[in-house]
C-alpha cells in the first residue's frame, strides 16, 4: 500500500466531527500517515438544481466552511506535533464524499453523530452508510464524548469466518501500533441457569467448548505468525448472541476491531448485524475492517 495514502476524516464543525478529527489525528501519527480534513458540502437547494435557465447550479466551496477546516487543522497541528495536516472541500453529500475519499486513504474516521444529529440518533446516517461502503477500514468514533482511551486492550470478535480473519489482521497491527494486548473473543450460548441439563445438551455445550478453543487457538496462531512479540489473550464468553457478548466485552476495551460480515453474512447485505449493533452501541471505538479495495 502507498505510504502516501492519508488518514482521512469527516469535518462539518459539530463536537462529534472535532472529536473524530483528534482520533483521526492520534490514528496518523500511530501510522506516520499524513491527515486530511474533508468537508463534503451541497448547495443549499441541492446538487445540480437549475437556479436559472442559464445556471446549473454546481455547488461552491464556502469561505466559512473554509475558515473551519482551517481552524481545526491549526488546533490539531498545535495538540500533536509532528503532524501533516491538509484540508479539502468537495462538492457532494457528506457519505458519498466519504465513501469517494476512502478509495486513497488508509483509514476513514467518522464521528458517531453529525451536524444535525439528534440525541435520539446514535449513528448518523453518513457514519452508518460510510462503514458499509468505505474501500478501506473505518474508524467509528464513539462514544463521541470520550477521551481518547490508549491503555486497554484492542479487542476482535472471531468466529471463524473469512470476515473475521481480516478484523484479527487488523486488530493485531492496531495492537502493535498502539502497544497494548490483544484480546481474541469468541462469543457462545448462554449457559442455561441452574437447571439440570439433559445428556444432549451436556453433549452439545461440550462441543462448543471445544470449538470455541479451537477458533481461539487458529486466529491466535495465525496472529503471532505475524506478530511474535504482541501479548495475545484468548478469551470465550457467554452471551445472548454475538453483538451483546462483544458491547458488553468492549467496556474494558480501548477498540473494538468488527468484521463487515460474520458466518451468516451473504452478498448483498454490506454490514452485517453484529458489526451494525457495534457501530451503535459499542463503548469504544470501533474499528470496521473493510479490505482496501
Amino acid at each position: 500500500m502507498p505510504m502516501n495514502r492519508p488518514v482521512v476524516v469527516g469535518v462539518d464543525g459539530s463536537p462529534s466531527s472535532l472529536v473524530a478529527a483528534e482520533h483521526a489525528a492520534h490514528a496518523a501519527l500511530l501510522r506516520s500517515r499524513p491527515l486530511l480534513l474533508v468537508h463534503g458540502y451541497l448547495h443549499p437547494l441541492g446538487y445540480g438544481v437549475p437556479l436559472n435557465p442559464y445556471d446549473l447550479g454546481v455547488p461552491a466551496p464556502s469561505e466559512e466552511a473554509q475558515k473551519m477546516l482551517e481552524r481545526a487543522a491549526a488546533d490539531l497541528i498545535d495538540r500533536w506535533p509532528g503532524l501533516g495536516v491538509e484540508v479539502r472541500q468537495v462538492a457532494g453529500g457528506p457519505g458519498a464524499t466519504m465513501v469517494e475519499e476512502s478509495r486513497r486513504a488508509d483509514l476513514v474516521v467518522v464521528g458517531s453523530r453529525g451536524l444535525g444529529g439528534f440525541a435520539g440518533l446514535l449513528l448518523g446516517s453518513v457514519g452508518a452508510q460510510v462503514a458499509a461502503h468505505a474501500h478501506c477500514p473505518v474508524l467509528v468514533v464513539r462514544p463521541d464524548e470520550q477521551p481518547i482511551p490508549v491503555d486497554a486492550p484492542v479487542l476482535v470478535g472471531v468466529d471463524g469466518s473469512e470476515s473475521s480473519r481480516l478484523a484479527a489482521g487488523y486488530g493485531a497491527d492496531e495492537a502493535a501500533l498502539r502497544n497494548v494486548p490483544l484480546v481474541l473473543v469468541h462469543v457462545g450460548p448462554p449457559p442455561d441457569g441452574d437447571r439440570p441439563i439433559p445428556e444432549e445438551i451436556e453433549e452439545s455445550q461440550a462441543a462448543y467448548q471445544a470449538e470455541a478453543v479451537r477458533l481461539l487457538a487458529d486466529a491466535s496462531t495465525a496472529v503471532r505468525a505475524e506478530h511474535p512479540d504482541l501479548v495475545v489473550r484468548e478469551h470465550p464468553v457467554r452471551a445472548a448472541g454475538p453483538a451483546r457478548g462483544l458491547i458488553e466485552a468492549s467496556g474494558a476495551a480501548s477498540l473494538l476491531v468488527v468484521g463487515t460480515r460474520g458466518r451468516s453474512g451473504f452478498a448483498g447485505l454490506l454490514l452485517g448485524s453484529v458489526s451494525q449493533a457495534a457501530i451503535h452501541h459499542a463503548h469504544c471505538p470501533v474499528l470496521v475492517a473493510r479490505p482496501v479495495s
